[in-house]
């Protein structure tokens, strides 16, 4: 896998203070947020590491809630940020643990019983080899939550109609149900599912850059068809937005 530098320490540190409203109150309305509360009140977890995940959303949460002790790693974290954002959830500065380091470096030297990511290993072509390096953060018998976008299903067209840059990013061929399964196995995991997650949501990330006709027929699309996954609430691969992986290390 190529693993190119194309940033440093600084353009990162630059990048999140130039975000605004970073730190909030998370709730269970959160994406994920009753998904993962669920596989740690089911399995007893009481550790869990937040991969590339800053600022930390996660973390704050089953920390807050669930009194997890949770671990943040990324290649670049702001402290002041994490320390307002632990703020806004109502805990002292440094509640949560850190990483900072590059995942294709970085040697575990502790071990969770939880790993979590979210939107991370589609932005690499080996995914059987990304997931092995999420693996190598949880003891044995402890387990994994990945979750990311599904761009094989009508906002996958969305996606590579309006915003082709940013679709180029991801590695579509990994966004199938048996293409993660078989990954999963190849990494070495066992009690492995992968499903699709959410009912119906288009999104674009460069929506306020595009023309109004298209955020119109973005709405156009949208508005039905979230109707009608309110009465019939399915989840398929030519509607939800996300896939969701759980397994076993």
């Amino acid at each position: 896998m190529e693993n190119t530098k194309l940033t440093d320490r600084d353009f990162w540190l630059n990048y999140w203070e130039s975000k605004d409203n970073l730190a909030f109150e998370v709730t269970r309305r959160y994406p994920f947020i009753t998904q993962i509360e669920s596989l740690i009140k089911q399995k007893k977890l009481t550790s869990m590491l937040e991969v590339g995940g800053f600022p930390g959303y996660f973390s704050v949460w089953v920390h807050r809630h669930l009194g997890v002790s949770a671990t943040l790693f990324d290649y670049v974290i702001h402290d002041g940020i994490l320390h307002q954002l632990e703020a806004a959830n109502n805990l002292p500065e440094n509640s949560i643990g850190t990483i900072e380091a590059d995942l294709f470096e970085y040697k575990p030297v502790a071990q969770f019983d939880l790993a979590v990511s979210n939107g991370l290993i589609e932005h690499f072509s080996d995914t059987t080899d990304i997931i092995r390096r999420h693996a190598a953060f949880v003891r044995p018998g402890g387990m994994l939550f990945i979750s990311l976008p599904n761009f094989q299903g009508l906002n996958g067209w969305f996606q590579r109609t309006f915003d082709p840059a940013n679709y180029a990013k991801h590695n579509i061929e990994c966004m199938d149900i048996a293409v993660l399964r078989k990954s999963c196995t190849e990494a070495g995991l066992t009690e492995v599912d992968v499903r699709y997650d959410g009912r119906f949501m288009l999104w674009l990330e460069n929506e306020n850059e595009q023309p109004l006709w298209v955020n119109a027929f973005r709405k156009l699309v949208w508005l039905p068809l979230k109707m009608l996954f309110k009465i019939v609430p399915i989840e398929t691969k030519l509607f939800s937005p996300y896939l969701v992986i759980t397994a076993r290390v």
